[in-house]
């Protein structure tokens, strides 16, 4: 998918807004852009559009509003968006305009983004509430609380009109939580360039190189091959800086026998892979440091294993701990405390994260884990992250001690199938001689 993919796939986002139309009944939803970034004041930063905007529109400009009104007759579809302005466009590009942007979105209505204050209100008079993410826009804020004020001023006279505010999650996360074939392919090619940037990166590590350089060298890739922007702040971590779960720093050199943790990846088409892997500085893998590794892919493997539709996603986690509560123990370090693996508080010492989260638009994506308080079941269209890992920090005491400073995180990205998963990440290695291969076993 583009990133002006309303252009070869309209169709798909007015499915969806029909899809939201029937979902809110004799409701509105009211959809902001993400706000136009500026640093040192005027100066732009780059720009990306708010996720469940642009999964109803396929829109990617800033200052833009969608109100569906699922009550109404006509116009059941309206878009603000920002008029055409030569002044503005030559500073900040052009612009679709309300008159282009109804024929290409393939909205009921479209207006300059300036009449929203008039329009709003009239817009919302016959909903029952309103779906709204209160705080995620300032000045939209406002008006829908305005609407509300309104209606609660006519409701003693008149009755009718908005009177409570939904956050867009509780239709749109459902949604969102089951990727059709599009979204599946975009999903692809983000793996397959971070894949390209992870092989990159690999070639570039050595005794004595910047966590800074190894980054741009990942980066690079994702630049050069259309990424828009890597799908969060890179992590490059040497050392014991892997133990660290979101060091972002990376200002470290790296070392000989130590360890680098790359947690990267990149955004395509708005969509997002989320990937980690651990290489080691000098190509080889120290005793002590395989020995933590292959647990930890084990683990990867084992999550994976377990997954697959109609089986719950808590599985997925309490495979990867079954192991590495396992193979801890095998290198004399107790993680139990009796009770499933996945409830031991002495392995969250070691791994104090969840195994999965799901990916999409979003590195974390929308949708709930659980539903009718059981852990959710997953499903064909469903992707989620598998990242067991295990961190031993500088002050670890007793059998731990030895490996005090390894940090290790091994992650894929995975499809749920109708017959069971798709590993969307499987062609970066992990078994560890398979590392040290495509580091050239320098």
């Amino acid at each position: 998918m583009s990133t002006n993919a309303f252009e070869p796939a309209a169709n798909i986002f007015r499915e969806r807004r029909a899809l939201v139309l029937d979902e809110l009944g004799d409701a509105a939803m009211v959809l902001p852009a993400a706000a136009d970034a500026c640093r040192r004041g005027a100066d732009p930063c780059p720009y990306r559009p708010d996720s469940e905007f642009f999964y109803l529109t396929g829109f990617a400009e800033p200052g833009s509003v969608l109100v569906l009104r699922g009550f109404a007759g006509s116009k059941r579809s309206a878009l603000f968006v920002r008029p055409r302005d030569a002044t503005a466009e030559l500073w900040g590009g052009k612009r679709l305009g309300p008159e282009a942007a109804c024929e290409r979105l393939g909205a009921d209505a479209c207006h300059p983004l300036g009449e929203l204050g008039r329009e709003l209100g009239a817009l919302l008079r016959g909903a029952s509430h309103v779906f709204f993410r209160l705080g995620s826009d300032p000045w939209v804020d406002r008006l829908v609380r305005g609407a509300l004020a309104q209606a609660r001023a006519r409701g003693a006279r008149k009755g009718v009109g908005p009177r409570g505010v939904i956050d867009p999650g509780a239709i749109l996360d459902e949604m969102r939580l089951r990727k059709d074939a599009g979204e599946v392919e975009s999903l692809r090619s983000a793996a397959a360039l971070t894949i390209a940037g992870h092989r990159a990166l690999a070639a570039e590590l050595r005794p004595g190189v910047g966590e800074w350089e190894l980054q741009a060298a990942l980066e690079a890739v994702f630049r050069r091959h259309g990424g828009a922007t890597p799908a969060y702040p890179s992590i490059v971590a040497s050392g014991a800086n892997a133990c660290v779960l979101h060091y972002a720093e990376n200002r470290r050199w790296a070392r000989a026998g130590e360890l680098v943790l790359v947690d990267a990846a990149a955004e395509l088409g708005h969509y997002c892979a989320d990937v980690t892997r651990t290489y080691p500085v000098d190509g080889r893998f120290t005793p002590d440091q395989r020995a933590v590794y292959e647990i930890v892919d084990e683990a990867r493997a084992a999550a994976i294993a377990a997954a697959a539709p109609g089986v719950p996603v808590s599985s997925v986690h309490g495979a990867a701990c079954a192991v590495l509560t396992k193979g801890l123990a095998s290198l004399g370090v107790p993680a139990t405390s009796g009770g499933k693996p996945e409830e031991s508080e002495a392995l969250r010492r070691f791994f104090p994260h969840q195994t999965s989260h799901w990916l999409g638009l979003d590195a974390h994506d929308v949708g709930d884990y659980g539903v009718d308080g059981a852990s959710r079941p997953l499903e064909e269209g469903m992707v989620f992250t598998v990242e067991p890992g295990l961190y031993f920090h500088g002050d670890a005491v007793g059998s731990a001690a030895r490996f005090a400073g390894i940090g290790i995180r091994i992650e894929d990205d995975v499809l749920v199938t109708a017959s069971g998963v798709e590993n969307l990440t499987a062609e970066l290695p992990t078994e560890a001689s398979a590392v040290e291969a495509l580091m050239g076993a320098r």
